[in-house]
């Protein structure tokens, strides 16, 4: 029933995020600690052991351990008239402030939805949680507590492609080649946004990244509706 979805009701996100610290040893000894347990877990059943301070460049991926350094937005300002902007910067709390402000002024109606890929399990509660430990209130469309499941109004271009099948992970590369969507080519992709970050201190270049990622998503979706896919013409950059 996606063909039902006014599209000019969805926001289409996606987020980049890093270690919270450049490397390990500049850990606090409690964070050192923690993240050697976390580490033990992480491998538990593996050949290969790895140590703590080489596994730490997967600490971005875990909201305790890592933060939020671009969420990049796109919708439809009318049909064919899609349009993206990011807010990225080393202030976690100043990026999640402004990406909040959106969603409470633009997006808080019971009509509107959030899309993202692998979003459920990962950009949502990432973004919520980060909001807490930031000292914010979670806006409503992001707040999942105490709500029935069809009360959740968030869309998941990779659970929508499963069709109740739980057993697979289909990436957003793999399906854009599937649905024979163009996607620029990357000098970087996610395994490489910390080193990106901590070491080369570009932002922008995450930036562009993330919003390739968002018109991906929101082409998919088109897809998933049997609609042609957005050209260039179409597509606005702020």
């Amino acid at each position: 029933m996606l063909e039902h979805i006014p599209l000019q009701k969805i926001l289409f996100l996606d987020i980049e995020t890093v270690p919270a610290c450049a490397s390990y040893d500049e850990l606090s000894d409690m964070f050192k600690s923690l993240w050697d347990k976390k580490s033990e877990h992480l491998q538990r059943g593996k050949n290969e052991i790895l140590l703590p301070e080489e596994l730490y460049a997967q600490a971005g991926i875990y909201a305790e351990f890592g933060k939020i350094v671009c969420i990049s937005v796109g919708y439809f300002a009318r049909e064919r008239d899609f349009r993206i902007k990011s807010f990225y910067g080393d202030d976690e709390k100043e990026i999640l402030s402004d990406f909040s402000r959106l969603l409470n002024k633009y997006f808080n109606s019971n009509e509107n939805l959030l899309c993202a890929h692998n979003g459920k399990e990962f950009d949502f509660p990432y973004i919520a949680r980060r909001m807490l430990v930031n000292g914010m209130e979670i806006p409503r469309i992001l707040n999942t507590a105490g709500k029935k499941p069809w009360e959740i109004n968030h869309l998941d271009t990779m659970e929508l492609w499963k069709f109740g099948d739980y057993k697979s992970f289909a990436s957003l590369n793999l399906l854009a080649a599937v649905f024979d969507i163009p996607t620029p080519k990357d000098d970087i992709d996610g395994s490489r946004v910390g080193e990106v970050y901590w070491r080369e201190q570009n932002l922008e270049r995450i930036a562009r990244y993330c919003q390739k990622d968002v018109l991906t998503i929101a082409q998919l979706f088109l897809k998933y509706r049997c609609e042609p896919i957005l050209k260039e013409g179409m597509i606005t950059f702020a």
